[in-house]
């Protein structure tokens, strides 16, 4: 009886999607930047997009700095779950599990984003949360204003205090050096200053939270994406 390759062999089997997956690993991006990345036409790019975005390894978000032009990021916990599926089905003994969070990892990062009043504020909180101070996280705004209350709501819904945070402009931090530079905000991604050894920052391509349920989504979200990074940190350390 012939068998049905596992889903993620039948999606990422292909040289340009696997290649889409591997950048798409490192951040968020546009299809002009897949291309150029590539090397290939934006109607074959755009193509297998449609294939791994199908496949629910890719989402896709419309940019809030230009709508008429999209980000696509990769679903890490969805490709980390088809993977073990993958190896189960060949073997059961080769069925992986998610590695265990790392730690005593050290390093310094920064987010960013336009207002530094919610989507940076919580990414830095949950990131000194997480790795109970090891890494230093920092983050700043290209237009600071008071923390959102939704925000300080959603962080305190965990446990974690964000009532007495500062709201700090990138300048700021202007000259430091740090491990990892992200941006949260497309309006920042494109006027993001160059920070030493990070001309391109990583970009989680996120919108900004209007309601308070959207804020606790916003925080499910970035502690998954938070959760992934720091295996890369571990990695740089």
């Amino acid at each position: 009886m012939e068998l049905e390759p596992p889903a993620f062999l039948s999606a990422a089997g292909h040289p340009v999607r696997w290649g889409l997956l591997s950048h798409l690993a490192a951040g968020d991006r546009q299809v002009h930047e897949l291309t150029a990345l590539l090397g290939q036409p934006q109607n074959l790019v755009s193509y297998h997009l449609g294939k791994l975005r199908k496949a629910d390894l890719v989402t896709a978000r419309r940019s809030s700095a230009d709508r008429r032009d999209t980000y696509y990021a990769l679903n890490l916990a969805r490709c980390a779950a088809v993977l073990a599926d993958t190896g189960g089905a060949l073997h059961p003994g080769l069925r992986l599990s998610p590695p265990a969070h790392p730690a005593g990892v050290s390093a310094r990062v920064l987010f960013l984003c336009t207002g530094n009043s919610a989507r940076s504020q919580m990414a830095e909180a949950l990131l000194h949360s997480r790795t109970k101070g090891m890494v230093e996280a920092r983050s700043a705004g290209s237009h600071p204003k008071p923390i959102h209350p939704h925000a300080v709501a959603a962080m305190a819904a965990r446990g974690i205090d964000l009532a007495g945070a500062r709201p700090k402009h990138l300048s700021e931090f202007a000259g430091e050096r740090f491990d990892r530079v992200i941006t949260l905000c497309d309006k920042v991604r494109e006027i993001c200053p160059e920070f030493p050894g990070h001309t391109h920052p990583t970009h989680w391509s996120t919108s900004e939270p209007s309601e308070r349920a959207a804020f606790d989504r916003l925080a499910d979200a970035l502690d998954e994406r938070i959760g992934f990074l720091l295996h890369t940190l571990k990695e740089a350390s």
